[in-house]
């Protein structure tokens, strides 16, 4: 039996088995299988390892999606994007300017096509703002899950977006983000005790300092040895 024989029930099931390439690939072969890569029932979960792929034309973004996932676990994260802007030297602002927009502005896709978004996991995005966040839990009212991890630019402003418009979030994590602080973790149980809240080392960590703050040298040292 050819391929196309199969109605539109059993291509997209077994679409699903497929990862974006190859469903990309097979949907360019003709235009029945092409509308069924177009089905949004197809594109309930999304999973990117790098801003970069963000840029593919391999997925599409609509209502079904519920499970969102972006992880960068790259040492250029560590080396280059997570270092203060201010510090950042003309060659190291170059590298991040080929792709510090790009998480930023993929959200505010999510923001207006994917309402029924249930879960949220960010980590290494050194480059996603509080607004960022905050637009997310505003638009996506339906979210259960946020998971940042080593997301440096994320303050407690996050946090109080979480407070005021996290309606529906069960859990939320904040991992390994430095400027987040314990007064904005206290503050956030305080608002909204039913949320399950953590934060490994993030109140711990040494946060940013300001570009007229003169950093003590023992403190530039212990920053350095965090993220070697």
């Amino acid at each position: 039996m050819h391929l196309t024989q199969l109605n539109r029930e059993c291509l997209l099931h077994l679409f699903s088995f497929l990862n974006k390439d190859s469903r990309r690939s097979l949907s360019l072969t003709c235009r029945q299988l092409r509308e069924v890569y177009l089905d949004p029932c197809l594109w309930n979960l999304l999973h990117f390892s790098s801003p970069c792929q963000l840029r593919w034309d391999n997925y599409v973004l609509g209502p079904s999606l519920r499970y969102l996932t972006i992880c960068w676990y790259s040492s250029r994260v560590q080396l280059v994007c997570n270092i203060e802007d201010w510090l950042k030297s003309s060659f190291q602002k170059d590298i991040c300017s080929k792709h510090d927009s790009l998480v930023s502005t993929f959200l505010a896709h999510v923001c207006h096509m994917c309402p029924n978004l249930l879960t949220l996991t960010l980590s290494g995005c050194a480059h996603i703002t509080d607004q960022d966040v905050v637009s997310v839990l505003q638009r996506c009212k339906k979210l259960r899950s946020l998971r940042l991890e080593n997301c440096v630019r994320i303050t407690d402003r996050s946090l109080r977006g979480v407070a005021e418009h996290g309606d529906n979030l069960e859990e939320v994590r904040v991992d390994f983000c430095r400027n987040i602080t314990k007064a904005g973790l206290q503050s956030c149980k305080e608002m909204r005790p039913a949320i399950q809240l953590s934060a490994e080392r993030s109140a711990d960590m040494i946060p940013d300092s300001k570009p007229e703050e003169k950093e003590p040298l023992s403190k530039a040292l212990q920053k350095f040895l965090q993220y070697s």
